[in-house]
């Protein structure tokens, strides 16, 4: 009986290892991209399209990592520093980051294919987009998430602060109060919507993607050219790395989700269950920024001349 309890925690501390280690190499790598396309904005007069976006998707991604790594001390077992407002801030944040994530994504695969779209498209006349108007952009997915994740601010609490068998435990210290049934049902459908209509919007733009890559891959059979412009050879460079950045995301979203909705049956809340959820959470956010800056030929050459 002790091997097993020796054993159980050795496997959760290697576990623990794993959580911080992801966290660490997410924050670094988003830091280092985040960076790049400021550099790129302010030194290119003509930045890409899907710069500032990436930008803004990398200082997201900062701070769901560094927000996540406080609620990793949390499950780990420092519970002392927690008390109503330390609770009720981090998991608004975690919630608010997280629904930025998707919508800010979401908003990269539309803005590449929009870039890929022909001339002769309908979707042509949203290419030459002024920052005004992408700050707007950004503007509306803030506001939008900030209303979505309100009930955080109105329920959650420090679980030793409540004595209460109604409590829907988030974290070791922070719980949810119940709310009324129609607050709950308003956020839900609010929740809903969001991950339904962006996820949706996004296996779209990518399906028409991959049928204009394809399009354009038989036109060059056709041809036997081989003298394409550099511009459209990156554009389709960075359209492959968009459909693999969405491809992972549907991954990991839809493991995500099998894994959170069947934790209570399978794992019974312990802190394996929380830290196997943050390794598969944060897996794209720590993925994500390793695929773009791979992607990206000046970064390559710069570490390489430095």
């Amino acid at each position: 009986m002790k091997t097993n309890k020796n054993s159980r925690f050795s496997g959760f501390t290697d576990i623990q290892h794993m959580v911080f280690f992801e966290i660490s190499i997410g924050i670094i790598a988003n830091i280092i991209l985040l960076l790049f396309h400021v550099l790129i904005f302010l030194l290119e007069c003509r930045p890409k399209p899907a710069d500032l976006t990436i930008g803004h998707l990398a200082f997201i991604h900062i701070i769901m990592l560094l927000n996540m790594g406080f609620i990793a001390v949390d499950i780990f077992g420092y519970q002392d520093l927690w008390d109503d407002i330390t609770c009720m801030s981090v998991i608004y944040l975690n919630m608010l980051m997280r629904g930025l994530s998707i919508c800010t994504t979401c908003l990269l695969c539309v803005i590449q294919a929009i870039t890929l779209s022909p001339s002769s498209s309908c979707l042509a006349k949203f290419k030459q987009k002024s920052l005004y108007q992408n700050l707007c952009d950004f503007l509306l997915l803030w506001v939008f998430n900030l209303i979505i994740s309100g009930r955080m601010l109105i329920s959650t609490v420090a679980t030793p602060n409540v004595t209460s068998n109604s409590l829907m435990l988030i974290t070791t210290s922070c719980s949810l109060l119940p709310i009324s049934s129609f607050l709950k049902y308003i956020f839900f459908s609010l929740m809903t919507f969001q991950h339904m209509s962006f996820i949706g919007l996004m296996v779209l733009s990518s399906a028409y993607m991959v049928i204009l890559l394809c399009k354009h891959k038989r036109q060059s059979q056709h041809l036997h050219s081989t003298s394409l412009s550099p511009r459209a050879s990156a554009e389709q460079r960075a359209t492959q790395t968009i459909l693999l950045l969405m491809s992972f995301f549907i991954v990991m979203y839809s493991l995500d989700c099998v894994i959170g909705s069947t934790s209570s049956i399978l794992w019974n809340h312990d802190p394996i269950q929380h830290c196997v959820l943050m390794l598969v959470g944060n897996g794209y956010a720590t993925v994500s920024p390793l695929v773009l800056n791979s992607s990206e030929r000046q970064m390559i050459r710069c570490l390489i001349f430095m």
